[in-house]
């Protein structure tokens, strides 16, 4: 009994930990397609890594997490930053080192380099490009799945199938304590008719043998009144038989 309750405990608690980690994704899913593909969540931004521009700092595939900046004058060298940049002529996301801080008239720009590239990058890099800072959070291939998840099969697969198959979980846990609240009641309301019909039939019996000792006396009485009424004839014939011999000698006399 013990080993199937720590089951269904195990069970519930892993169908609560993907249920949890579906609606995570759901809404970093979401979160991404309404922010110009980054998702933010409470400040937080998981990204994923697409070129080994920071090999061995993090790899293509990789999942990072960056955090908002409140103020980019407090970014300084050595830090990691994302960030929108130009890259043949597209609008792409990048994850540099900044090498150094360029300051002009009160503004501020910055300069990067991949951990792996010969070359620091070809533009600067403004605080209106800035996406957020790398918290130093990197979780390996993990980002490939994120990639994964925000196609409609990976949504549908690894979202939408895990959700639905939470709630059939949880509707069957739900249909089973309902019988065994009921089955309770069943078993009692049972005994209660065992109970009830043992009573009834022991009633009968002492009805019965109540019944039976009293015939049996009648029986005894009828018995005994008939040997007394042969007992009182026979004592009559006895006296009739005695009082005529004396009748004879009063004769003779």
């Amino acid at each position: 009994m013990n080993m199937k309750k720590a089951i269904k405990i195990t069970v519930s608690v892993l169908a609560w930990i993907v249920l949890i980690l579906a609606l995570l994704v759901t809404i970093l899913v979401f979160t991404a397609d309404s922010n110009n593909g980054v998702s933010n969540l409470l400040g937080y931004m998981p990204l994923t890594v697409e070129s080994d521009s920071m090999s061995p700092t993090f790899s293509s595939g990789d999942l990072i997490i960056d955090c908002e900046i409140d103020d980019v004058y407090k970014l300084q060298k050595d830090d990691v930053i994302t960030f929108w940049t130009i890259i043949d002529g597209n609008k792409v996301k990048n994850t540099h080192r900044i090498i150094g801080v360029n300051s002009r008239n009160g503004s501020v720009s910055f300069v990067t380099k991949g951990d792996k590239n010969d070359v620091k990058d070809s533009i600067e890099v403004y605080p209106s490009d800035i996406i957020g800072k790398w918290t130093g959070v990197k979780i390996g291939g993990f980002g490939s799945v994120m990639s994964f998840l925000r196609t409609k099969t990976g949504f549908f697969v690894c979202i939408i199938i895990p959700i639905a198959l939470f709630f059939l979980f949880e509707l069957y846990k739900f249909i089973v304590t309902i019988v065994e609240i009921k089955r309770p009641a069943a078993v009692q309301l049972d005994e209660e008719e065992i109970k009830k019909k043992a009573i009834e039939e022991y009633l009968a019996q002492q009805k019965e043998k109540s019944d039976s000792e009293s015939k049996d006396s009648a029986a005894d009485t009828e018995t005994s009144d008939s040997k007394n009424e042969d007992s009182e004839a026979e004592a009559t014939t006895t006296d009739s038989g005695n009082n005529q011999p004396e009748n004879n000698d009063n004769k003779g006399e």
